[in-house]
């Protein structure tokens, strides 16, 4: 059977039976679109996650207090039998490999200035902390002293405590209270936004011994080192564990590797974004099971064209290839409907909805395209071999 011939036959069938083919193409389309938008809306939120955790860099190690194999949870912020000292920071800024270390903790006060009162997140940090992380400073810089408890009241302040407390005054040199102490501006950092839940614009950064101090903690809540890029992490995790059990005398700390950490993220959002694909590919069987039905309809209401076909000559394997060719492009046509659909509703919502995180992923609507085809194959082949295995004179009288 020539190419031509074949597309005449099966384009006369969607013609002559539009409503169904319609309604049949549409089965397959709400399937196709269902798998698109779900996925969409997983590979968005799968991103949305690696950016949010990548924005601080990615060759960071953070050693936390408390170990949490044999503890049952970090317990980091409550203390543990050795708590982390700024000592044990210079102690690893030591190692080899690493760049830098960034003693920290976390709190809040009320901030002061000129009568203007705010209560903000206060972070207590390293002098090198915005070279070791991905945030830059807008104007001035971090201070340079010693991460020890001779280190100067100096902070550096986000863009927001800017606009809220300085209004449109140069902030570098002025002092300001932070928590009733008193502290000299000396750098201002570039607009950030929220990461994992805190707005880094509304913030200040002190010094850590200085937030020791300030917020009555006895130790570091964390220490984190950034180390080469050329470096495997778990190099510098074995120098790092081996440095803190020397000074500890035991394992009573937490190592976790961003690396790592970001590498266990994906794999789950990876089986999520899956997970939401195989629950849209339900609607795919249903399409299936639509074609099924319908193409076993054709064959009914089509016995005497086909008795007529093998009248003149056809043979079952001709016959055959038209009623999968019926089936398939029916799937396939159905198929990039529901990308279409599906591409146009994902994109919908994220116009609506700037905020909810929307990526499509091409290579699940190729794979979505493809078992949509595959689908209309395999629920046309048996009513395609019952065409095809009709006998012409009882086919002929049919009517």
């Amino acid at each position: 059977m020539y190419l031509r011939d074949l597309i005449t036959l099966t384009s006369s069938s969607f013609l002559t039976y539009r409503m169904r083919s319609f309604l049949t193409g549409l089965g397959i389309a709400i399937g196709i679109a269902a798998v698109i938008l779900l996925t969409s809306i997983g590979e968005g939120l799968h991103q949305f996650m690696l950016a949010e955790f990548s924005q601080f860099g990615t060759n960071i190690i953070s050693v936390q207090p408390g170990k949490t194999q044999t503890q049952g949870g970090n317990v980091g912020i409550f203390g543990s039998v050795r708590p982390l000292t700024l000592d044990d920071a210079d102690a690893l800024r030591r190692l080899q490999y690493v760049q830098y270390v960034i003693p920290g903790l976390v709190g809040n006060a009320e901030v002061r200035f000129e009568g203007r009162t705010r209560r903000t997140m206060v972070l207590g940090e390293g002098r090198d902390f915005s070279k070791a992380f991905t945030m830059k400073v807008q104007s001035g810089g971090f201070w340079t002293d010693e991460d020890n408890e001779q280190a100067r009241a100096q902070a550096v302040i986000g863009s927001k405590i800017q606009q809220e407390l300085f209004g449109g005054r140069n902030p570098l040199g002025q002092y300001m209270r932070i928590g009733g102490q008193r502290y000299r501006v000396v750098g201002v950092m570039e607009s950030k936004g929220q990461i994992l839940g805190m707005d880094m614009d509304d913030a200040v950064f002190i010094p850590a011994a200085r937030a020791m101090e300030l917020l009555n903690r006895p130790s570091l809540m964390e220490v984190n080192v950034s180390y080469r890029a050329d470096v495997p992490a778990d190099t510098v995790i074995r120098l790092i564990r081996e440095r803190m059990i020397e000074r500890h005398g035991r394992e009573d700390f937490t190592i976790i590797s961003q690396e790592q950490a970001l590498e266990v993220l994906s794999s789950v959002l990876d089986i999520i974004t899956f997970a939401v694909a195989a629950l849209g590919g339900i609607s795919l069987l249903v399409g299936a099971v639509g074609i099924l039905t319908i193409m076993t309809m054709a064959v009914t209401e089509r016995t005497a064209e086909i008795g007529l076909l093998r009248a003149l000559g056809a043979r079952e394997k001709q016959v055959l290839t038209l009623f999968l060719s019926e089936a398939m492009i029916l799937s396939a046509l159905g198929g990039l409907l529901g990308l279409l659909i599906g591409v146009g509703i994902a994109q919908g919502l994220h116009l609506l909805f700037p905020a909810l995180p929307v990526h499509t992923p091409w290579l699940y609507a190729l794979l979505a395209e493809m078992t949509a085809i595959t689908i209309g194959l395999a629920a046309g082949v048996v009513p395609a071999m019952r065409a095809a295995k009709l006998d012409p004179v009882e086919a002929l009288h049919a009517e």
